[in-house]
């Protein structure tokens, strides 16, 4: 399959169908914590980068050969809210099975009424928001030139009030950049805005996109969950029993390949001759089955088998 993955282990969400339906690193900002590198098609302008149709049809299979997951969730190499099909493709799944839906999203385009009208179909949706301040935001996020932060919070603001399901605030805290006191202050204001159902911090883990990412203190990040409230907490891996999971032939042949050597993406992709996003998620995937580990060397991240 071209546009599905998984299921996968979720920290949140148990086990996760991804659906990945906008090119590999096409998004609307290059944040410095990306695990998946600079984003190498940085843009605001929605196309339809995945047909509907060619979703659904992959979606259909899965389930017709008993395919279980606990959520479908639109996420991956980009930014899902980019493909201007979602909506259909949301309300494609609605009529399909009971399985609720989630998005993962940066919610940077929410200002665009079309979009909140797209995202208000699914149970579930998950947007971040690092920065509320225009410079921490250009210097965390670092997005496409015509974003402002002011009129993506109108958007997430706007959006919570018409949205009927779940809203799970997402703030990735990087250390030194978004995790000060003054931006702390200005994120407590913006989550009584936007009153998200759950506050989730993240901190980057695996290698970044910028090496200077890093996350802050243990005692860092407990006063900031003291101050942003009871909803907030720091999320970490939950224990999935592996037996649920299986790796596809893909998976294989990369583990294969680096029970040989240490390998980068670029490796496996000129060996293998798969695409560089299908690696990519079939990477996050063994690493989350703690079958591979991610090493920094040379500015480059290399893979090995555990």
């Amino acid at each position: 399959m071209k546009r599905i993955y998984g299921p996968v282990p979720s920290r949140r969400l148990g086990l996760s169908l991804g659906l990945d339906i906008v090119p590999f690193k096409t998004c609307t900002l290059s944040c410095v914590y990306c695990q998946l590198g600079r984003t190498t098609r940085l843009t605001p302008l929605r196309h339809t980068y995945a047909a509907a149709g060619e979703v659904l049809k992959e979606l259909r299979g899965f389930l017709a050969k008993g395919g279980k997951a606990d959520y479908i969730t639109f996420s991956g190499s980009g930014e899902p809210t980019l493909n201007s099909s979602l909506g259909d493709m949301i309300a494609g799944i609605r009529k399909m099975t009971s399985v609720p839906v989630c998005v993962i999203t940066n919610g940077t385009l929410l200002y665009d009424k079309k979009v909140r009208k797209d995202l208000s179909r699914a149970d579930l949706v998950i947007p971040s928001l690092d920065a509320v301040s225009p410079r921490v935001f250009r210097k965390v996020n670092r997005p496409a030139p015509a974003l402002r932060i002011e009129k993506i919070m109108k958007g997430l603001v706007k959006f919570s009030r018409i949205f009927r399901g779940k809203i799970w605030l997402e703030i990735m805290l990087v250390k030194g950049v978004n995790d000060t006191p003054s931006e702390i202050k200005k994120l407590k204001e913006a989550v009584r805005m936007i009153r998200p159902d759950k506050i989730h911090i993240n901190t980057p883990v695996r290698p970044p996109a910028a090496l200077s990412a890093k996350p802050p203190s243990g005692k860092r990040l407990r006063e900031i969950v003291r101050i942003l409230g009871r909803e907030c907490e720091v999320i970490c891996e939950r224990h999935i029993k592996k037996k649920r999971l299986c790796m596809d032939a893909n998976a294989r042949a990369i583990l294969s390949i680096m029970r040989r050597r240490p390998v980068t993406v670029r490796d496996i992709v000129s060996s293998l001759g798969i695409d560089e996003g299908s690696v990519v998620k079939e990477l996050l995937i063994l690493v989350k089955l703690k079958k591979i580990k991610a090493q920094k060397r040379n500015r480059r991240t290399y893979y090995t088998a555990h």
